[in-house]
């Protein structure tokens, strides 16, 4: 039954590359507090997912028509990569438009999984790989470690789900899993935008910090 369960979750997962039960740590403490973070687009990045956790309490991978610059999917649900797009939003950095800019300039350097020929304003952001590519261009990269104190608040991940070849994505919150020395990760999986000890559940495919 929850081998089932699993694959009905992933499948669910697979058009913008984005599970979750609940699952947190036994201890768990804010390491800083959001204010101990300096103020800047950091504090703002953590903010933000923090309060997603409160009013996303959905999940959809649905194509919505939205505007540009600074469109938007109903606030109460959204895709991992929403959690990312709104989080970096308050901190001043429009994914929707800055994907959309730099994929019109080098759109042959960004992934061709979805057929298209040309870019969509409306869902290019809202892919994992395609944020992954923005990310590398930008030259946010930094190592993939097994060591939890590597990845701060207001930085981005990305995994691989169990080997499926489907892509998730989340961000560092100020949450720390004082058992297992690690921050928490807010992301949306299936049951809305949630802070859990993920960061180690899955393959990582890319740590990205965008503001040092």
């Amino acid at each position: 039954m929850r081998t089932t369960s699993i694959f009905l979750v992933l499948t669910l997962c697979f058009v913008l590359g984005c599970r979750s039960d609940g699952i947190l740590p036994s201890q768990t403490v804010e390491k800083p507090s959001v204010a101990e973070i300096a103020p800047g687009p950091v504090r703002s990045i953590v903010e933000s997912a923090l309060g997603q956790t409160k009013t996303t309490t959905g999940y959809t991978q649905n194509y919505f028509v939205i505007p540009y610059p600074n469109g938007d999917v109903p606030a109460e649900t959204g895709a991992c990569t929403d959690v990312v797009i709104r989080s970096f939003r308050a901190a001043g950095v429009d994914l929707q438009k800055e994907v959309h800019e730099d994929m019109a300039g080098h759109f042959a350097d960004y992934p061709q999984k979805w057929g298209l020929t040309k870019t969509d304003k409306n869902i290019d952001h809202r892919r994992v790989p395609n944020l992954r590519k923005y990310f590398d261009r930008r030259g946010k990269s930094l190592p993939l470690t097994a060591n939890g104190k590597d990845y701060q608040p207001g930085d981005v991940v990305s995994w691989d789900l169990n080997g499926s070849g489907m892509t998730h994505i989340g961000v560092v919150s100020n949450l720390w899993n004082a058992d297992e020395k690690r921050h928490l990760i807010i992301h949306n999986i299936g049951s809305g935008a949630r802070a859990e000890d993920r960061l180690f559940e899955w393959k990582i495919t890319g740590h990205y910090r965008y503001f040092d």
